[in-house]
């Protein structure tokens, strides 16, 4: 393996060998004609990847993907049932919340146990201490026994060691996500300062996380690896995936996004229906049915930048006739908090009434206000009557997700500046 390459998989594949029941694995291992009694699951099939000494990776997938059998075996937890796995470098992993930590030892005592792992005296461990206890920050808690930490006080430590060992590769695996903001955004300061000289692999879901610190994203799905590349190109790729825009590596079509799926002022069938299993709201005498972003060419976008000018797509169908309708939506963070909202009754925009029957499309064109990077929401709602007075015929709580990526660290909260509205009825 060449100098400049920290970790090399080649071909690598991992089969579980599935049983009904405990018996059943006795009886295979000592039937005489050698009759199969299990079942394969391939939780990972032919991946191969590189990953350059100094590079930060993140691997994004759905959960039983693969993500965690994968980098089990790069760590050596595991052994690949084909291919070849090659590490340069001295790795240190948090895989498990806990893991490596002995319960009735207390937190300096699981200090030293984890540098003795790693190859560590007692007296080079003795010189880490105090940095340890100062990342990790649980006070007293640090000399009672580790069964008595909460999951956050386990995170502490467990991220605190592992940084604290000089590993020439550092492995991360959700451990960050039972911190709290606070500690999660020192460890993101950490890793920031790790990019410089180690090398850094990190499975999370927090798609901002990726697209923020990574060099490269690797997306895995159901044991494939479906795209190595540039982290927004692949996260773009992967909530197209998790919205159902995007068929798995075995489907008979794979939507290309780097072209963009476009939508023309004449095709309105390209926006996307909504999920069967959303909260809806509202007496159903109009369905909101579709809901679609997209860029200023008519692209589809789930990750946007602030200031980026976008446009929202809201198509209905009428169950019933409605006077003076008003259409709008709600933007929200991740905590359900408002960011900006608005309708066509605010912005003095008059709708013509519905025909029952009829299916029609809203489409708001707005620039994205300046909010910090993160997960956000859209909610439409459908009313009729006045912004005071008026009759909710259908909200649908969180209709679509998109991320916001390289934001300013300041949030203008409320304000959602819209430049155009246009509305059509399409049948």
């Amino acid at each position: 393996m060449e100098q400049e390459t920290a970790i090399s998989v080649k071909e690598v594949s991992k089969v579980y060998r599935l049983y009904d029941k405990l018996s059943d694995r006795l009886k295979e291992a000592i039937h005489p004609f050698r009759k199969k009694y299990h079942t394969d699951f391939n939780a990972l099939r032919d991946v191969s990847f590189e990953v350059k000494k100094g590079e930060t990776i993140g691997i994004v997938g759905k959960n039983g993907s693969g993500k965690s059998t994968l980098l089990k075996m790069i760590t050596g937890v595991l052994t690949p049932s084909v291919g070849e796995i090659e590490v340069n470098g001295r790795i240190s992993a948090l895989l498990e919340l806990g893991a490596g930590f002995n319960g009735e030892y207390t937190g300096i005592e699981n200090i030293h146990l984890n540098g003795t792992i790693m190859g560590y005296t007692k007296d080079e461990m003795d010189a880490k201490i105090e940095d340890i206890a100062s990342f990790a920050d649980i006070g007293e808690f640090i000399h009672q026994p580790v069964k008595m930490y909460s999951s956050g006080m386990f995170a502490r430590l467990a991220f605190a060691v592992a940084i604290n060992v000089d590993p020439d590769i550092l492995i991360v695996d959700e451990a960050l996500s039972v911190g709290d903001i606070r500690f999660q955004q020192k460890c993101y300061r950490k890793i920031e300062e790790f990019k410089q000289t180690k090398t850094v692999l990190m499975v999370t879901h927090d798609i901002s996380a990726i697209t923020k610190y990574c060099d490269r994203a690797i997306w895995i799905n159901e044991g494939d690896l479906m795209a190595d590349g540039h982290p927004i190109d692949v996260a773009k790729q992967y909530q197209a995936h998790m919205i159902g825009s995007y068929l798995n590596k075995d489907g008979k079509q794979i939507k290309s996004y780097s072209s963009g799926t476009s939508v023309s002022s004449k095709n309105y069938d390209n926006i996307d229906a909504l999920n069967e299993k959303l909260d809806v709201l509202g007496d159903k005498k109009v369905e909101i049915i579709g809901m679609s972003l997209f860029d200023e060419i008519d692209s589809k976008v789930n990750i946007v930048q602030p200031g980026q000018m976008i446009k929202v797509g809201i198509k209905v169908k009428a169950n019933d006739s409605i006077s003076d309708p008003i259409v709008g939506f709600t933007i929200k963070d991740r905590l359900g908090t408002i960011i900006g909202q608005t309708n066509s009754f605010v912005l003095e925009q008059d709708i013509s009434d519905l025909v029952e029957g009829g299916i029609y499309v809203y489409q708001f064109s707005f620039e994205v206000p300046y909010i910090n990077h993160g997960v956000y929401t859209l909610s439409p709602a459908l009313a009729s009557g006045t912004q005071g007075n008026h009759v909710q015929h259908c909200w649908v709580h969180d209709a679509l997700v998109f991320n916001v990526v390289q934001a300013q660290t300041f949030s203008l909260e409320g304000v959602l500046v819209l430049n155009d509205v246009e509305f059509r009825q399409i049948i």
